[in-house]
């Protein structure tokens, strides 16, 4: 009862406001917020979807001088390209705000070729459309990059130091005080439950990995300034390999159990050639389910935010801030719950996938006929 009048109260505060803006700008004969977005050159897409997009430079903020001129600052990443002509390494600073260097500059924070060579993708090479020797490879470390390497020393040094502090007593200290009940509770209530206690331990790693990579990043994110910030898990690039991750261990750890479930689904034989494509295309539906759910949540969120934010500079009216500061923060405190919620998500049914793969129905039928 609480949320819903919770959530009546900010979506009337929302409206009401919004009209007093919209009023505010009639009653001034102001022009209206299509043409002052193109009259100021505010663009709330463009804002949104570079926020939300990858970069090979790191934006902090932009300042204007007397003159009204913009000045960028920004924290310069490496860019490393291989094309027909050899590697070129150099700092993405050289290539800036209209900059070129050895034949590339940036356009909207991604590298471009300023000879007309494409930029050479994955699914364009295999399917022959693009040829090696006339794009460019792209090898850089982007802001995304950049942040997972950032989240990954984050997490070597706080397990590395909790391990240290175990060697010395089984009683936890700094941060093994907030992250123990946690690895516990992933462990008794998530791989336990899912995969069994006899197997769990070797799936454990993984399934700590997953959670706690998703959840800094998650956190990360919702964090507005350098290191931190980046769209990590809203990549579908990063969601991707988590989830061929799961598949691939899910294929690997498979007994002989769950693939006669493929190939001989306990059905009339009849129905073969219908269940059996169906299991078939199950095994990749998962870990697709899986993408997406992660990359979906955690993208929405973002855009959700940075789409109230952007109302303010659209109507560009002081009495908008009222209703839209207040909604931003209580999405924001919101993500904080989807942090957590959608990387306990990923490792469940991770766990479950695993656990189905292991489980030995055979076995555990005599252990019950047995047992009568």
């Amino acid at each position: 009862m609480n949320r819903k009048i919770s959530s009546l109260f900010f979506a009337f505060l929302f409206v009401f406001v919004s009209g007093l803006a919209i009023a505010q700008h009639t009653s001034e004969g102001e022009e209206p917020a299509e043409k002052i977005e193109q009259k100021e050159g505010f663009n709330a897409t463009k804002m949104i979807m570079e926020h939300i997009g990858d970069s090979n430079e790191w934006h902090l903020w932009t300042t204007k001088d007397d003159n009204d001129e913009e000045h960028h600052v920004s924290v310069p990443l490496p860019v490393i390209i291989k094309d027909n002509e050899g590697w070129h390494t150099f700092l993405s600073k050289s290539i800036a705000h209209g900059h070129e260097h050895d034949g590339y500059t940036l356009e909207e924070g991604q590298v471009v070729s300023t000879k007309g060579i494409q930029k050479a993708t994955l699914f364009s090479i295999i399917s022959g459309k693009q040829k090696a020797n006339e794009v460019f490879f792209d090898l850089s470390i982007t802001k995304n990059a950049a942040s997972m390497f950032l989240s990954v020393i984050f997490m070597a040094v706080i397990f590395m130091g909790m391990a240290r502090n175990y060697k010395k007593s089984q009683l936890p200290k700094g941060a093994g005080k907030l992250l123990e009940p946690v690895i516990v509770f992933i462990r008794d209530e998530v791989a336990i439950p899912n995969i069994g206690s006899v197997k769990y331990k070797r799936y454990m790693p993984y399934l700590l990995t997953a959670f706690f990579f998703i959840w800094f990043n998650n956190l990360f994110g919702l964090i507005p300034f350098f290191p931190f910030g980046a769209n990590l898990t809203g990549n579908i690039a990063i969601t991707a390999v988590l989830a061929i991750i799961t598949l691939l261990i899910t294929l690997f750890s498979a007994n002989k159990d769950y693939w006669k479930h493929i190939f001989m689904p306990p059905v009339p034989i009849l129905l073969y050639p219908i269940m059996v494509p169906i299991e078939i295309i199950g095994i990749f539906t998962k870990p697709f389910a899986l993408m997406m759910r992660l990359f979906a949540n955690v993208t929405a969120g973002h855009i959700m935010i940075l789409a109230i934010i952007s109302l303010i500079f659209i109507f560009r009216s002081p009495f908008l801030g009222f209703a839209s500061v207040p909604l931003a923060l209580f999405v924001s405190v919101l993500e904080l719950l989807v942090a957590a919620l959608q990387a306990y998500i990923f490792t469940v049914l991770s766990a479950l996938f695993i656990g189905i793969a292991v489980a030995e129905h055979e076995h555990d039928h005599g252990h019950e006929e047995h047992a009568h």
